[in-house]
């Protein structure tokens, strides 16, 4: 089995100067900045590096030399100048005549070349590959003189857009200019915009390098879904309201790998003082990173599934019809103002019925309640302008003990893991000394939320 990786030189840019000299821009180096680690646990950097002679592709090595300093990767890297080509066929006469024959191979080169020989040598071709973008081939040969058409297999693919939320924001769907528009329009172009922005990060979302793919996409699923309760607690609408049972499940199949993950960029920033803090603070991190890739494989496999893409696809063309656009013209603020009435009096009954032994889920049930005073608020901005500047600061503090909650209990199912019976006595007293701290700032937010007082 030999594995091909065929990586293409990052943005250059676009000159005078003759093509071999032409050099990267800052935003060819900051895709590299982004890729230089899904690249290594990819395995792209375990075999050869084969490398143009190009100045942009020089520099595409050198940019990720510098994010890996570890891998040497200038000093092992091989240069070639018949990799300077555009051809698919120079490009596999070149792989075809190579004088090693290792089981891992990673050309840094160019478009069109290595995108056709991709086309060919791969049974499910891939669509494109942008600058800085990664293409992983395996080919059941043993010798790289032997490459069938179609006889390999795409195993994974990757660009900058998809390993860096940063860089995906350039072409991100842009907002709409809805500000001074009515309330029917105002809404549906919100959940337009939202439904382009879920389908927009859902390759960053399966990815999944940057956990800020998994927020953003959970934000757009979570406001999508609120505000259309918002409207159905003004006036029912079956079929909307069946329709919308898609994008809550989409929502809660996200909730423990997104909780795993900010556990995880917690505890990665943790100091530690001593040799036991750091043994049990390094064997948490690994078996929550154990648990979020057994998450992710998960949430992959839903968002590949044909029920997924049917159920979304449902609800953006819920948002067109005439059950839709019914329920939009029984929204009034009369009625919006009512409804919200009656949520902020059931907060405020909450809130008066917590005491010392409310259990944590009656604070998670104020936290919900705050969460819908907010989006019905929304629906009428102006008008509810001091209210939302009011939740806000709630809002916050709900959620900071919402977390704390959500850690302790992961914290909890650590301490029955394998991992954690495998700690030293030290180590394991380290453990729970942090777990009782992080429970004295549980009662603390406690007590906090007790003194906030009520809404109404």
């Amino acid at each position: 089995m030999k594995h091909l990786f065929l990586i293409r030189h990052a943005k250059a840019r676009r000159s005078a100067t003759p093509d071999p000299q032409r050099q990267l821009q800052k935003r060819g180096q900051r895709q590299l900045a982004a890729m230089g680690t899904p690249l290594q646990r990819l395995g792209a950097f375990a075999g050869d590096i084969h490398v143009s002679t190009a100045t942009r592709a020089q520099q595409t090595l050198q940019e990720l030399d510098a994010a890996l300093p570890e891998l040497d990767l200038a000093r092992r890297a091989q240069h070639d100048g018949a990799l300077y080509t555009f051809d698919e066929a120079t490009l596999r006469g070149w792989l075809k005549t190579t004088n090693a024959d290792p089981a891992t191979l990673t050309l840094i080169g160019h478009n069109p070349a290595l995108l056709d020989l991709a086309r060919r040598l791969a049974d499910s071709p891939p669509e494109r590959l942008p600058t800085a973008g990664m293409l992983h081939i395996t080919l059941p040969s043993e010798t790289w003189r032997k490459l069938g058409k179609g006889h390999g297999t795409l195993v994974a693919s990757l660009t900058p857009a998809e390993a860096s939320h940063a860089l995906f924001k350039r072409r991100a769907p842009k907002s709409p200019k809805l500000s001074g528009s009515n309330l029917p329009k105002r809404i549906r172009g919100q959940l337009r915009h939202q439904y382009r922005m879920i389908r927009a990060l859902e390759p960053g979302v399966r990815a999944g390098w940057d956990p800020e793919f998994l927020h953003q996409y959970r934000v757009n699923l979570r406001r999508s879904r609120a505000i259309t309760e918002s409207l159905l607690a003004v006036a029912p609408a079956p079929k909307v309201k069946k329709a919308l049972k898609g994008v809550k499940r989409r929502a809660r199949a996200t909730s423990r790998l997104r909780d795993l993950e900010v556990f995880l960029e917690t505890v990665v920033k943790t100091k530690t003082t001593t040799e036991h803090d750091n043994d049990a603070i390094q064997a948490l991190r690994d078996w929550l990173r154990q648990e979020a890739a057994a998450e992710h494989a998960g949430l992959r496999r839903q968002l590949a599934s044909r029920d997924y893409a049917r159920k979304m696809q449902h609800w953006r063309r819920c948002l067109d019809t005439k059950a839709f656009h019914n329920l939009l013209a029984a929204a009034n603020q009369e009625r919006i103002e009512a409804v919200l009435d009656q949520r902020i009096a059931r907060h405020d009954d909450q809130w008066r019925d917590l005491d010392a032994s409310s259990s944590d889920e009656a604070q998670h049930e104020l936290r919900k309640t705050v969460k819908r005073i907010r989006y019905q608020a929304e629906l009428g901005p102006d008008r509810h302008h001091d209210l939302l500047q009011r939740l806000k600061t709630r809002q916050k503090l709900l959620g900071d003990f919402q977390d704390l909650t959500t850690q302790l209990g992961l914290m909890l199912e650590f301490s029955g893991s394998e991992m954690a019976r495998r700690l030293s006595t030290e180590a394991n007293q380290a453990f729970e000394n942090w777990q009782e701290q992080l429970s004295a700032r549980h009662q603390t937010l406690r007590q906090e939320i007790r003194q906030l007082g009520p809404l109404g």
